[in-house]
């Protein structure tokens, strides 16, 4: 099903326009009424019409075929009481050697009366073609993708069209008044447009100040998301509405969704995938909490020379940052490369707030931050190998994680070695970014085209000319006496980054993961919270009165093949029987590739209670849940198969249990908001 941002009165306004034939489809040659039906109130019409189509086909078919053209009879059923259009289409040429039947419906959007949706489908049956039948049927399916393509970009043409006429509303249907017996007038069927309208959001009608709740508003997209086309705002509500229906815990505000949507050019499918990853890096490295849990080492408030400053001209955050005064080379040796990149990713979390409050300081959308850079001090020293390495990291996650957060980077007095370093960094930046940046070299900066045409001048800098007073740190060399051993750092950042709540594991084929739990006090609530981060699992919660043992890691076992990183643990014993050693309390729970998965399940026994993942397979394969040596040779044989699942798990008391979200930690981010099925209010 596809939709967009018009009233369905006015896509089938657009829609007229193809007939009696379309220059956008060649292959549409003509079109002849044949019958037309209309009822007394005007609110239905039947038409049905013979199509003259060109097909695409081989020269020695047609010949073979003995025509040039073939014939196809299409039906349109129009209710504009219940704002409706079936379109029924059959082959007329060469009906008794080929069935072909296609179905279109353009229907209203269950969630919004001013959307309109559109649904496609095809069928053929091919009995016998002059022995060209895999010929006819290629294409034919090659013809209907063409179809598809063509059918959206041919009702945005006319919709264009009408719109230059100054044609943007068509009233709804009424029934016609009654009749009096002093004015008996005929009635017609004749839809009245108006000469010229406006309006600001497709379909809008009187409507209230919009609100981060009502997320088709006009008002609200206005406000918050700035202007969109029609497709747009259709890519924005299809992917968040994907994020409520797959990830039922906290998903990205609108406006970080956009910034997704955008950096792929509205791809929905590679928005998708870049925001599926960024969530799970987000959940496993708990960036959400990293502004109520991130302490600033005393260094870095003392070396590091970057910092926000006011806004610029467009109300959009300032950052300066003065890397010619900054000793990378101290900072990486003190405090080493992950440190540097957690006061980074800070950074930037700072900057989605700062974003969400200039927005409703200035009263617009404001969805990414200007950053000033003075190369002023820059020379061979900040080219060490190992900071060129941290600086490309750091490019690379927060390109890949906070998409299109950068409005514009203003580079100030580069020197020469400048060249050298841009030679480094910029095959890592991505082409869209680069064309945001502006270099200055010397003092070009302080003429026409400089500052003053992004920031005004009582936010200039004092170190640069103007009069506002800065807090960046001037920065300054690291005393090497603070320096410690790599040995030292090294140990010190794999203890950073593995502290997390979230524990990962892989599942293959006949080798699920499980978690044992056990519960000492009956009604304790068990909780789960866990993101399928490749392929697809069935997830089951199992209770047994005995303590089962991990399975041994023998020579054939699937957990020291597979999985030799040891993230795959099997509890169940082969030798238990489902039934009578332990038994199952949850209904099993399909989950699907990229869904985050919350739940709670409260215990009626002591015991112990199994959390298991297993690898999704068809039902001729899922009657036993134990491994077998053929699945394990299988799955190293298969790569494919294997799944992985990162996970989180936490026992409550019934007295502390308040739901299965709230009972999860949480904390407050810019960057989230809990799913609309759980609950509306933003975090």
């Amino acid at each position: 099903m596809d939709w967009t941002g018009y009233p369905f009165e006015l896509i089938m306004a657009a829609y007229e326009r193809r007939f009696p034939n379309c220059p956008l489809i060649p292959m549409f040659v003509n079109s002849v009424i044949i019958s037309e039906c209309h009822s007394e109130d005007g609110a239905s019409q039947v038409i049905e019409r013979r199509c003259t189509v060109d097909v695409e086909a081989p020269r020695l078919l047609k010949k073979i075929a003995g025509v040039e053209h073939m014939y196809f009879i299409q039906k349109n059923s129009l209710n504009r009481r219940e704002r409706t259009l079936h379109i029924e289409a059959y082959n007329e040429s060469f009906s008794s050697r080929v069935n072909v039947y296609e179905h279109c419906c353009y229907t209203v959007h269950p969630e919004n009366e001013d959307w309109t949706c559109f649904e496609q489908s095809a069928s053929m049956d091919i009995k016998s073609f002059f022995g060209f039948e895999s010929t006819a049927e290629k294409i034919a399916m090659k013809q209907y993708a063409t179809s598809i393509k063509k059918g959206k970009e041919i009702i945005e043409f006319h919709l264009k069209q009408l719109e230059e006429e100054g044609i943007t509303h068509v009233p709804r249907w009424a029934p016609p008044p009654a009749p009096t017996p002093s004015h008996s007038l005929p009635v017609s069927s004749a839809r009245a447009i108006p000469a010229c309208s406006s309006r600001a959001h497709p379909g809008s009608t009187d409507v209230l100040p919009g609100s981060p709740d009502d997320k088709l508003d006009a008002d609200y997209i206005s406000r918050y998301l700035g202007k969109l086309t029609p497709f747009q705002e259709s890519c924005l509500i299809r992917l968040r509405q994907w994020l409520q229906e797959t990830h039922k815990g906290k998903i990205p505000k609108d406006q970080h969704v956009l910034r997704f949507l955008r950096s792929r050019d509205f791809n929905l499918e590679k928005a998708k995938e870049a925001l599926c990853q960024t969530l799970t890096w987000r959940k496993q490295h708990q960036i959400d909490f990293l502004l109520d849990t991130w302490q600033c080492p005393q260094l870095l408030q003392d070396y590091y020379t970057g910092g926000w400053h006011h806004h610029n001209k467009d109300g959009r955050p300032l950052y300066i940052l003065r890397l010619g005064q900054m000793d990378t080379k101290g900072l990486v040796r003190v405090l080493g490369e992950e440190t540097l990149l957690r006061h980074v990713l800070s950074i930037n979390e700072e900057g989605l707030r700062h974003c969400e409050e200039n927005t409703k300081i200035f009263g617009k959308p404001i969805s990414c931050w200007t950053c000033l850079v003075d190369l002023e001090g820059l020379n061979m020293r900040h080219l060490w190998r190992p900071g060129i390495k941290a600086l490309l990291r750091m490019i690379e996650l927060v390109g890949a994680n906070y998409p299109e957060t950068l409005g514009r980077l203003l580079i100030l007095r580069a020197p020469r070695v400048f060249p050298v370093l841009w030679t480094l960094v910029s095959p890592f930046i991505d082409e869209n970014t680069r064309k945001k940046f502006l270099i200055y070299a010397g003092n070009d900066y302080q003429g026409p085209g400089g500052l003053v045409d992004y920031i005004n001048r009582d936010f200039i800098p004092d170190f640069l000319g103007g009069d506002a007073l800065c807090d960046v740190p001037e920065g300054g060399l690291v005393p090497k006496s603070l320096y410690r051993m790599a040995e030292e750092l090294e140990s010190e950042e794999v203890k950073l980054w593995n502290e997390t709540i979230y524990k990962s594991a892989s599942v293959l084929k006949g080798a699920p993961h499980e978690v044992l739990i056990e519960i000492t006090e009956v009604s304790s609530v068990i909780t789960w919270d866990f993101d399928v981060c490749k392929d697809d699992v069935i997830f089951n919660i199992y209770h047994s009165r005995r303590a089962p043992q991990p399975v041994k890691r023998d020579g054939l076992s699937a957990h020291n093949l597979a999985c030799p990183a040891g993230n795959n643990v099997q509890l169940i014993d082969r030798s238990w029987m489902l039934g009578q050693d332990y038994s199952m309390v949850e209904t099993a729970l399909t989950c699907r590739e990229g869904e985050s998965v919350q739940g709670s399940h409260v215990t009626r026994w002591s015991g112990f209670y199994i959390l298991q993942w297993r690898l999704y397979s068809s039902p001729s394969c899922t009657s036993s849940s134990r491994p077998r040596v053929d699945d394990v040779l299988a799955s190293l044989q298969v790569s494919s198969h294997k799944c992985r699942v990162m996970y989180f798990t936490e026992v409550l008391r019934s007295t502390d249990f308040r739901g299965s979200m709230s009972s999860l930690e949480s904390s407050h981010s810019a960057f989230s908001l809990l799913s609309a099925r759980e609950n509306k209010t933003l975090l």
